[in-house]
């Protein structure tokens, strides 16, 4: 993405520039509507559906203390439903207002202090905003597998919640992630995304979307996190590598070490997908055809996963591929072009020389 920079002078009012340059201001005032629509009580069911978590449900007494006396899963659960496309439309506004704010208070002063360069600004502007976003997710991200016990117990990976119900710190987590990627469209024509780029990164959004939903809509909400953990880590040291490549060329070696750790994670990923996706999710493991578990224990759902698991990692992969070719060719062109001149000034040398020969000699 390349920085939209502001002018020193003030564009037209309601102009284009001028939308851009106070696009988060925008999206700002248009969420304290949500927000102020609660004090009033005509208004409050409204925003309440923007802002707060919908299609909770309460489990019944019997049920409840059953569940209590195993003490495994809360009284309150949620599910997925229309509604959710307005609570991630308000958390979407809330992603553009923190993006524009990263962007102005601490990406732009280091541009200021560092001077990079004007064809380094977009990619550094980039690699700031992922990395913050990154390992935001993943600390978010391995509470929630933690406090689940995920990793103590790895059946959870391919068994859905009860009653295929999520817990409201993963709901709200997936409700989170789907706003931010969805921010990440109206960003690129924020920050003037060039057009060779903007088909990459709207299919490199666009993956992401689709994968954060199908976990979501097929209830694989536990397979899904941990897979999403362990892609942001891999993600969040590729762009660190890249903000300490930005600083001093000198890091070109932790970039190496970075695509080791990178091609380990694809695979590690394409593991777990395989194991849970090739063996659990085919309902072998219990063979039962209840309504609870229909939505996961099916082949549809099994081909789905794998064949999106292994196209995905394959998108990465190319792409970490032709991302280090560039950088190769930028590192051989300085090389490259001093012995290019050496040799026409030689040639020159030579010519002169001959023709001073000839001179001489007649």
């Amino acid at each position: 993405m390349t920085f939209r920079k502001k002018g020193s002078k003030n564009p037209p009012l309601l102009s284009l520039e001028f939308i851009l340059q106070n696009h988060a201001d925008f999206v700002a005032c248009v969420g304290m509507f949500f927000v102020l629509g609660l004090m009033f009580e005509g208004t409050a069911e409204v925003s309440i559906v923007f802002i707060t978590l919908q299609h909770g449900v309460t489990f019944p007494a019997a049920e409840a203390e059953a569940e209590a006396e195993r003490a495994t899963a809360p009284k309150f659960l949620y599910h997925y439903g229309a509604k959710d496309l307005a609570t991630v439309f308000f958390y979407t506004l809330v992603a553009i207002i923190i993006h524009a704010t990263i962007q102005e208070y601490v990406l732009d002063r280091i541009n200021r202090r560092m001077q990079f360069p004007k064809q380094r600004q977009g990619k550094f502007y980039e690699s700031g905003q992922f990395s913050v976003f990154f390992l935001v997710s993943c600390i978010w991200g391995t509470f929630i597998l933690v406090s689940e016990n995920c990793l103590s117990d790895l059946t959870a990976l391919w068994k859905a919640h009860t009653h295929n119900m999520m817990t409201f710190q993963m709901k709200f987590f997936y409700i989170s992630q789907l706003a931010y990627w969805f921010h990440a469209f109206p960003e690129l024509l924020f920050q003037r995304s060039r057009p060779q780029e903007l088909s990459q990164q709207a299919v490199y959004v666009g993956l992401h979307l689709f994968h954060i939903a199908g976990a979501y809509l097929l209830y694989l909400n536990h397979l899904g996190l941990l897979l999403l953990m362990m892609h942001y880590f891999v993600e969040f040291l590729s762009h660190s590598c890249d903000l300490f490549y930005f600083s001093d060329e000198k890091f070109q070696k932790e970039f190496s070490l970075w695509a080791i750790v990178f091609i380990l994670g694809r695979l590690v990923t394409l593991i777990v997908s395989l194991i849970t996706a090739g063996f659990q999710l085919a309902g072998g493991q219990n063979g039962s055809s209840d309504d609870s578990a229909e939505d996961v224990n099916v082949l549809a759902a099994k081909i789905a996963v794998l064949s999106s698991s292994c196209s995905i990692q394959a998108y990465v992969t190319w792409n970490l591929f032709n991302v280090q070719l560039q950088r190769w060719m930028e590192e051989d062109a300085p090389l490259q072009a001093p012995s290019v001149k050496k040799k026409r000034i030689k040639g020159r040398f030579c010519r002169k020389g001959m023709e001073n020969g000839v001179a001489t000699s007649n």
